[in-house]
């Protein structure tokens, strides 16, 4: 496995992951809350929902700046 190969599967884990937790924020603002019982995990719901905004930031930068890696040929094969 090479340099490519491990990034392309950080980058498609990543493509993954953010639509994962794209999709479980509420338009609301409820967000995980909204999904019984998960709430009980955080210490309230806007805990919650600003997790869920780094978690969803962080991928799409690791997302973003993967795209311009892979894309541009800047890895070694």
């Amino acid at each position: 496995m090479n340099v490519v190969q491990l990034a392309e599967i950080i980058w498609f884990i990543s493509a993954l992951g953010i639509i994962i937790f794209v999709l479980l924020h509420s338009p609301k603002g409820d967000g995980i809350g909204g999904i019984g019982g998960q709430a009980q995990l955080f210490t309230s719901t806007k805990s919650a929902e600003i997790t869920l905004n780094r978690i969803t930031w962080t991928l799409s930068v690791v997302f973003m700046g993967l795209t311009v890696l892979l894309s541009a040929g800047w890895l070694p094969q």
